[in-house]
């Protein structure tokens, strides 16, 4: 009998899981490096070190303590980078409240979903930003608000939120009913250390401790309820591939919302004492640029997306980008061109590719910092320490050999405890041996290094954003002029991909795109919403099967011809 080469692998035990809480591991890491400077806000003209990042989150800790919260309570955070939302992030943690990250693109419809579906207690907000009125959406939702005083909420369309804290609360009146962030890190100085002492010592690694949302097949977001061992494990076996230390400095465009900010970058430097440089509230590559030649960054995360723009900024030239040495690129492939300029006009020669999802922590697999560009740019890496890879047959379920396409499947220490309230998705996803089943196609070769090959689920990624039509199918159905609508992914060649919907009107309805755009504006994020529309006069103008069965694929098909995006396909192809 031939031996199999079966597409398994396992990662590296060379050092050992950190079995403790991320309130622990920040009060280590503020012991071992005091005077290290956690936390840069250039836009904010703001620094601590870890003595004095330790101690702001410890007084926020008590504070949200004093008014109430506490262990397995959830705390929404929505707003922008800033200093405030790091400092959340730790507070949370040491009290054992779950963190509830909420995007900061979201509108009215999808914040209360995700309120309600988390059963949130308590949100942190920024007040504004732009265009983007946070209170005032709040506010839109929960009018009671405005008439309440704070922690005595009592909201018909939020029943479970108790507390509004505001965040960016300096030249800013608090307004009636919300608590103001800098009064509970006031308060909190009036509690003993030692009832936060005791408080943590009651917590436990295996406790749920961050719930992120992300879409699926069933069109409504769905809450990867993740442990304290998932992430701060994962942000620390991030860094440590990166090879890094007390003495890196990391520029952090990426949102803190999403695991790539929350994980890859915040865990990933608290760590190791590493610096948190934050350019900005928003990506801008002059934010960028400035902050890695001001802080002399030696590292750089971003979707490619990301390093595009900055590459091509006009200025480019002009910035002194000699202290980098590595960084992240992920969340979409990477060119070989911009891997090639990465390296070369960026002096990022340990630049990284990593891949994952937010159900496993999220990183499965990176690239390491000796690997060659053309596994940089050709594969995803191989499998993290202390994690487990395979590859199955998506119909029987049985691993296939080396260079054969298949399913990825995650097990380990990082795949999330569950999706929140939603026990039939977690069956669905994790199987009864605890492998996690991504939906992501891809090949392994001899060394281990997987490549992506495509997607069994339907998600659209643009520029990095991952987007699930039939999340956007379920928003679109709620208004009373379309009769029926499906959503498909097209080929762009600077997002990667857009979103088309395919839209049967009600009888009668005079529907354009300006309209159906106007229904969408402010009620979901402007990136959901579709740029292109194909307007069709019955249900048999949609591609079905003779069962009926509506074939998405021909809609992609057919849209690349009469979009005329040949081009942009055979990027994707490439």
């Amino acid at each position: 009998m031939t031996a199999r080469n079966p597409s398994y692998d396992y990662g590296t035990q060379d050092f050992p899981l950190q079995y403790t809480t991320i309130g622990e591991m920040l009060e280590a890491t503020a012991r071992k490096y005091p005077d290290n400077e956690a936390i840069v806000s250039v836009h904010q003209n703001k620094r601590f070190t870890y003595r004095e990042f330790d101690r702001v989150v410890s007084d926020l800790a008590k504070g949200l303590s004093k008014i109430g919260i506490k262990r397995g309570d959830r705390v929404g955070v929505w707003g922008l980078n800033r200093w405030e939302w790091t400092a959340a992030q730790f507070a949370t943690a040491k009290i054992g409240a779950i963190q509830v990250n909420i995007n900061p693109a979201y509108r009215t419809h999808e914040l209360k979903y995700a309120l309600n579906q988390s059963e949130t207690q308590s949100i942190i907000l920024m007040h504004s930003f732009k265009q983007s009125k946070y209170k005032d959406m709040l506010l839109e939702v929960c009018p009671e608000l405005a008439d309440a005083r704070p922690g005595e909420l009592n909201a018909a369309e939020l029943p479970n939120l108790k507390n509004v804290i505001l965040m960016d609360d300096e030249g800013i009146e608090t307004p009636s009913g919300m608590f103001s962030m800098q009064g509970l890190i006031s308060l909190g100085t009036e509690v003993p250390d030692s009832e936060l002492d005791r408080i943590m010592a009651d917590l436990d690694p295996d406790d749920d401790i961050n719930i992120q949302y992300t879409s699926g097949t069933t069109g409504f977001p769905k809450g990867v309820t993740l442990t304290h061992f998932n992430i701060l494990n994962n942000g620390y076996h991030v860094a440590t591939v990166m090879d890094f230390s007390e003495k890196d400095r990391l520029c952090i465009p990426v949102p803190f919302y999403h695991c790539f900010g929350m994980v890859m970058s915040n865990l990933a430097c608290a760590s190791y004492g590493a610096t948190m440089v934050l350019p900005g509230y928003v990506f801008t590559t002059e934010s960028v640029l400035t902050a890695v030649q001001k802080e002399r960054c030696t590292a750089l995360h971003g979707v490619p997306t990301m390093f595009i723009a900055e590459l091509n900024d006009p200025s480019f030239g002009n910035y002194d980008l000699s202290s980098l040495r590595t960084g992240i690129m992920a969340g979409a492939p990477c060119p070989t061109e911009t891997m090639n300029m990465t390296i070369e006009k960026m002096n990022m020669s340990q630049v990284v590719i990593a891949y994952g999802q937010t159900e496993s922590s999220p990183v499965t697999t990176m690239t390491r910092i000796v690997d060659s560009v053309a596994k940089r740019v050709s594969t995803v890496g191989r499998v993290m320490p202390h994690q487990e890879l395979k590859i199955i047959d998506p119909i029987t379920g049985i691993t296939v050999p080396r260079g054969d396409q298949g399913e990825i499947c995650f097990r380990g220490y990082n795949v999330m405890s569950r999706y929140y309230n939603n026990a039939e998705a977690t069956r669905s996803t994790i199987d009864n041996a605890k492998w996690l089943h991504s939906g992501d196609l891809g090949t392994m070769d001899e060394e281990g290094y997987v490549k992506i090959t495509g997607r069994i689920k339907e998600m659209v990624i643009r520029g990095g954003e991952n987007l699930y039509p039939r999340e956007i199918e379920e928003f679109l159905h709620t208004s009373p002029d379309i009769m029926d609508v499906y959503v498909v992914g097209v080929p762009d060649i600077k997002y990667g991909e857009e979103l088309m919907a395919w839209i049967l009107p009600m009888d009668g309805a005079d529907l354009t795109e300006e309209k159906v755009r106007e229904f969408c504006k402010g009620k979901i994020a402007h990136f959901k919403v579709p740029r292109y529309f194909k307007f069709v006069a019955g249900k048999d103008d949609f591609p079905m099967t003779v069962t009926g069965k509506i074939q998405k694929f021909k809609m992609r098909e057919q849209a690349i011809i009469e979009l005329n995006l040949q081009d942009a396909a055979s990027v994707e192809t490439a």
